[in-house]
């Protein structure tokens, strides 16, 4: 049976012809399909006690992705919009298999027809601006650790970078010599985008570059091996200066402060400047103005501006009580 000997090589396919040549995917998006791919074959080598090149197709149906799902939520406490994600991903490679193997076809319109969740939408997380000062503050700029931690830092918090186009800064895209200083990142979708630098970023990110002295396409931020900074390694430098600058600023001992958190913060300020959404949109590079919509709901100070412009309601004490069963029915629910 073919689909018994070439599961292998349709996986190597969807990576190498699909992503990479038809569709020229970018690096972050072959990232996420990889890990989805390398957490559902180690979930079937312990499920099914099968090596991944001895998998077959009608291994991977829809019950099995469900129970990879449900293990990736339990077992690994990944959020919803995680779960989202992996089976994006899993459906993908169906939808390329569906031209290859069509004697397959009704087991992978099963899975593509497997629902993504509803994830629940929780207001976002923010700083202040004392917070943030005290966040800047917190490196050590006597060490060269903490001089590059306070570029960063600084750099996320006025710029609202993802950590992914944070790391994927070099020195050549930091224009600091004309009268508008800039820098030039790659965002998702393949979008340069470029954002503009306050005057204290301007002269702090130009004194790191002086000292860092690489090479245009050497990385602004490397890490203590000369290599680029990990995502992770920006979650590391951010917790420790975050647990500095909290003995200091208590209300950040209470907070989850995550680099996304940084880039919220960013869009906070801005709006709480009065900046127009869609100028935030452009700013953070989000593919929609309605994506901004969730730091409107954040801001509670706009809503109290929103609040003390009306009026309390008259309307005299009491419950809608419904005379009709029926109605009484639909009311308890």
């Amino acid at each position: 049976m073919k689909s018994a000997v070439s599961f292998a090589g349709f996986l190597q396919g969807f990576f190498t012809d699909r992503l990479l040549r038809q569709r020229q995917a970018s690096p972050h998006t072959i990232a996420s399909y990889r890990d989805s791919f390398r957490l559902l074959l180690k979930f079937a080598a312990e499920r099914l006690g099968k090596e991944p090149s001895e998998l077959t197709l009608t291994d991977l149906d829809a019950p099995f992705v469900g129970a990879f799902l449900h293990h990736l939520e339990q077992d690994r406490g990944n959020s919803v919009r995680t779960r989202n994600a992996r089976l994006a991903a899993v459906r993908a490679f169906f939808r390329y298999i569906a031209f290859e193997e069509p004697q397959q076809s009704a087991l992978i319109q099963r899975v593509l027809a497997m629902p993504s969740k509803c994830a629940e939408k929780k207001p976002i997380d923010f700083l202040s601006r004392p917070e943030i000062e005290a966040l800047l503050s917190a490196p050590d700029l006597d060490t060269w650790g903490g001089r590059r931690d306070r570029a960063l830092l600084l750099l996320a918090v006025q710029t609202g970078l993802r950590v992914s186009e944070l790391v994927g800064l070099n020195c050549e895209d930091l224009v600091l010599g004309n009268e508008a200083p800039y820098v030039r990142c790659h965002g998702k979708g393949r979008k340069e985008r470029l954002t503009p630098l306050r005057k204290q970023t301007t002269t702090v990110l130009r004194d790191w570059l002086r000292e860092r002295a690489g090479r245009p396409s050497e990385p602004i931020f490397p890490n203590a091996r000369g290599g680029r900074l990990s995502r992770d390694g920006v979650e590391h430098l951010l917790a420790k200066h975050v647990a500095t600058a909290g003995a200091q600023c208590l209300s950040l001992q209470t907070k989850r402060v995550s680099p996304h958190v940084l880039r919220h913060s960013a869009a906070m300020d801005l709006l709480q400047h009065g900046v127009d959404r869609s100028v935030i949109a452009l700013w953070l590079g989000h593919e929609s103005v309605q994506t901004t919509e969730v730091y409107i709901h954040a801001d509670m100070k706009l809503k109290e501006t929103v609040l003390e412009k009306t009026s309390p309601l008259e309307s005299p004490p009491g419950r809608y009580r419904p005379d009709d069963p029926l109605l009484a029915f639909l009311e308890s629910l």
